[in-house]
């Protein structure tokens, strides 16, 4: 089966009848349920809401949440272990009945995945990996390696077998950076004449990819390609091209396949994207959460959701965060 066809079948399994429910609120630090409430509430602790991507992540398990007859509670740690630590503290306190984590750190929210376990709070991981086989109930994640693979392959057909380009990684402490990294690397590292000028970190962040970028085309202003590690540098880094006046000479590779990354892409600006599934990521996230509190114990540790490559020849088949609908 393609990955295609199996992320649409997927993706309409898992969509049950949806039942009338109000709506929750959206804060940094999330709040306490009200002492009427009667419906279960899951904690959705994401890394940050200041990326497009992972707001629809968190929104996406919220909305499903509700659906299922959750109330549901979005917390943005913004990027800071601290902040999720106290996002745990008070779920915790707050005795939720499930955690939904987009981690913001693979180490260091081990403790806080653990806190939870220790109070019988089970945590599903989305997206983002924690180095742990036990904290987590279960870690629904892309398969970044194959995706970073495929991005590897379309960058040597378009940029050829000879060539200089540098590499905006991610988060270092975020295992997804290493992952499409070593990726794209078991492509691209077998042409000797592809040589990587520079590799600096923008943090998966649009404005910090154009400060980096800026900086780096200073001293390498000849540059034939960037590969980036997510679609906001990639955005970011094609801003800075575009300054210099070498937008139409550098190819920019990115990966999320994010609204404005897609877009960008028909028009021409950035050349592919991998396309992660967000939005079946949350949706199974909440519907193993859901299945555990109902008794199913058995749920798999992992489950790796497919990356779909994207470029001009077939970007038409998608549109934010997944398949185009037919309608």
């Amino acid at each position: 089966m393609s990955a295609l066809k199996w992320v649409a079948r997927t993706t309409a399994a898992l969509v049950l009848l949806a039942v009338n429910v109000g709506c929750s609120q959206k804060s940094e630090t999330g709040s306490a349920p009200a002492a009427a409430e009667t419906k279960p509430q899951v904690a959705i602790v994401v890394s940050t809401l200041n990326n497009p991507w992972f707001v629809v992540l968190a929104e996406t398990a919220r909305d499903e949440a509700q659906k299922r007859g959750f109330r549901a509670i979005i917390f943005d740690s913004q990027n800071d272990s601290a902040k999720e630590s106290a996002h745990f503290d008070n779920i915790v306190a707050s005795r939720y009945a499930a955690v939904l984590l987009n981690a913001t750190d693979a180490t260091g929210s081990i403790a806080n995945a653990a806190k939870a376990k220790a109070a019988k709070i089970p945590v599903f991981t989305m997206d983002r990996e924690i180095n742990s086989s036990d904290a987590a109930v279960s870690q629904i994640l892309s398969d970044n390696y194959s995706g970073a693979v495929s991005i590897g392959e379309a960058f040597v057909e378009m940029v050829g077998d000879k060539g200089t380009y540098v590499e905006l990684l991610g988060i270092v402490s975020d295992n997804n950076t290493w992952n499409r990294s070593r990726g794209f690397h078991s492509v691209v590292d077998r042409y000797p004449g592809l040589k990587m000028v520079a590799q600096q970190s923008a943090e998966f962040d649009r404005s910090k990819a154009l400060e980096v970028m800026d900086a780096l085309l200073q001293k390498n202003p000849a540059i034939d390609a960037v590969f980036c590690g997510n679609d906001a540098m990639a955005l970011g880094a094609y801003q800075a091209l575009l300054a210099a006046g070498r937008a139409d000479r550098v190819k920019v590779f990115g990966f999320d396949g994010s609204d404005d990354a897609i877009r960008s892409i028909s028009e021409g600006k950035l050349a592919a994207t991998a396309m992660q599934y967000p939005k079946l990521m949350a949706k199974t996230a909440v519907e193993y959460a859901e299945r555990y509190l109902k008794g199913d114990h058995q749920l798999p540790g992992k489950v790796p959701v497919n990356v779909d490559l994207v470029t001009r020849e077939n970007v038409a088949q998608f549109e934010s965060h997944g398949l185009r609908e037919v309608r």
